[in-house]
């Protein structure tokens, strides 16, 4: 047999099956990608504009903390106001007056601009009988001995100014607080009042501001506020995926809308 009828035989067998892939999609089917593109693009613009209220109220959390930064600093809180602490409270600006108990000193692994060392952790005895934890800023390791900043090391009564900060629970990165070998990984405030047998413990710790230490260690003021605000990205992206559901939509719709014309067209002819 010559091959060109095995050609055209090829080329009406394509041409029968792309006819078939082409036939209309049943009502039933068309009314289940209906409710599926609609969920879907209720849902994607949901999304979006559930990110333009968070970037309203990150941008609000922001400036509020902001003013807590400069503002004048106030008592730090005690006992009777604990309870309401939350981390919406974060930054408040906190001065107090009492003695550092040196001797109960904790240092955690730290990494700033200075390089990587330790955060000293102090117990602050305050004049109002309770126990505040301070961070009195940060030393390299060559000076993690009290030994080395002896000067550092005040005594007697004294005040202290700085940030009212949460505690952080547990430890750092894949790696966990380990009180009994005395390795600290973050600023929990609990483990570290356990381990140094203290009572009457604040639940959150004061971050010391930049006032010069004697001897310039530890050094202080290096909190780091910094809030991640990409929801106007994630706004454009939720928004950006429901256009493109739609325009999949109309190209859908009207590939349908075609094919049932075009079936009219032929069947009235």
């Amino acid at each position: 047999m010559p091959a060109g009828g095995d050609t055209r035989r090829g080329i009406t067998s394509i041409s029968r099956g792309d006819e078939a892939a082409r036939k209309p999609r049943s009502l039933p089917v068309l009314g289940i990608l209906a409710v599926l593109a609609a969920l879907g693009i209720a849902g994607l613009t949901y999304l979006g504009v559930w990110q333009l209220e968070r970037r309203v109220w990150k941008l609000q959390l922001i400036e509020q903390v902001d003013q807590r930064i400069h503002a004048q600093p106030v008592a730090v809180p005690g006992p009777a106001s604990w309870s309401q602490i939350t981390a919406a409270d974060s930054y408040l600006k906190v001065s107090a007056r009492g003695r550092f108990l040196n001797d109960r000193e904790t240092l955690v692994q730290a990494v700033t601009d200075l390089g990587s060392g330790f955060w000293v952790i102090t117990p602050f005895r305050t004049d109002q009988g309770f126990t505040v934890l301070v961070n009195r800023g940060f030393v390299t390791p060559d000076r993690r001995d009290p030994a080395q900043r002896q000067a550092g090391q005040i005594a007697g009564e004294t005040s202290v100014t700085g940030l009212l900060r949460m505690t952080e629970r547990k430890g750092g990165f894949l790696r966990s607080n380990d009180s009994e070998a005395d390795r600290w990984y973050s600023r929990d405030v609990e483990a570290i009042a356990k381990a140094r047998g203290l009572s009457s413990v604040a639940p959150f710790f004061i971050d010391a501001d930049a006032s010069a230490n004697p001897g310039g260690w530890p050094v202080g003021g290096l909190t780091v506020v910094t809030f991640n605000n990409n929801h106007l990205v994630y706004a454009v992206t939720w928004f950006g995926l429901a256009l493109m559901l739609i325009a999949a939509t109309l190209f859908v719709a009207i590939g349908e809308w075609r094919l049932r014309t075009d079936g009219a067209v032929r069947r009235a002819g």
